[in-house]
């Protein structure tokens, strides 16, 4: 096959580090935080391309210089879109505003040349790659690892960032696939909050709740509003969570700051008398919790 515009990117598997044993057949990436982007550059002439498949190259003119940086004519990029905030580190909030440069951070290459690479082994596509791009103020190839993924996994958790991702060698480049050989091992940070109420269920949780609205108590006693947690309950819990939070429903809103009207629409407030542990991503700018999942109650 020849791979033309659009292609759908191949995709990671949620998981965690191979076991210690099989630690030599991977290789280890950071996990950038931003926007998933494939690049086609042909004669000079270059198209991005968004991991759903729209056109996006109107978006990003900081990167129309690109192709004076690659050393071939032709090439399919995949890679990610990242703004790094001041302490060097992947921000979301700040990609989707677009206000700074975006860096465009490649990890694997397509085609080159006119011909597929992806049915070449990834670390011959890595090795490829490694003499195709020069660095550039909006693009780079960061640096990957074989083997000791527990030793980056630490230290991307100790700078603040999502995480690494791990690949298998030998494995093929599998395009609009999720594939086993690819694993998104995300760092999770531990909270606690507490629960302030809860949006109304559909489907299957109609009878008990859809996400939990919580909040960060603060210096002065009062109760930040912090987003809703939707996710990690099994049925019983939903069940038995739903009960405490129905007797304990109030008319007053118990948060300090309004929540957006995306949260109140559906809201039923509730005393804020429990607290419950929960696993995030991060803490957004405004304070709100990211990708969050109930562990239990405090």
């Amino acid at each position: 096959m020849t791979l033309r515009f659009p292609v759908a990117p191949m995709k990671a598997a949620i998981g965690v580090l191979p076991p210690p044993a099989q630690d030599h057949s991977w290789a280890f990436e950071i996990k950038w935080d931003g926007y998933r982007t494939l690049a086609f550059v042909d004669g000079g002439v270059l198209r991005l391309q968004s991991s759903n498949l729209i056109d996006v190259t109107a978006k990003y003119p900081e990167l129309a210089e690109l192709p004076a940086a690659l050393n071939a004519a032709s090439a399919i990029l995949d890679g990610e879109l990242v703004v790094l905030d001041a302490e060097g580190r992947p921000n979301f909030e700040m990609i989707q505003r677009h206000e700074t440069q975006v860096a465009f951070y490649v990890f694997d290459v397509l085609q080159l040349g006119g011909n597929d690479t992806i049915g070449l082994p990834y670390e011959s596509r890595r090795a490829l790659l490694g003499e195709l791009l020069e660095t550039g103020a909006n693009w780079s190839v960061p640096a990957h690892r074989v083997g000791d993924g527990a030793a980056l996994l630490a230290a991307t958790a100790e700078r603040g960032l999502e995480g690494v991702m791990a690949k298998r060698l030998g494995s093929l480049y599998v395009p609009g696939k999720r594939s086993p050989s690819w694993r998104k091992v995300k760092n999770r940070r531990r909270l606690e909050v507490v629960i302030g109420g809860f949006n109304r269920g559909t489907g299957n949780r109609s009878s008990t709740f859809g996400a939990l609205l919580v909040g960060l108590p603060q210096t002065d006693g009062s109760l930040a509003f912090a987003g809703g947690v939707g996710t990690g309950f099994s049925h019983a819990r939903l069940e038995a969570l739903s009960r405490e939070l129905k007797a304990r429903v109030t008319r007053e809103c118990p948060f300090s700051t309004s929540p957006p009207r995306s949260y109140t629409g559906d809201a039923t407030w509730v005393r804020p008398e429990l607290r419950a542990v929960i696993e995030i991503a991060e803490l957004t700018n405004e304070g709100y919790v990211r990708h969050a999942s109930f562990i239990d109650l405090a």
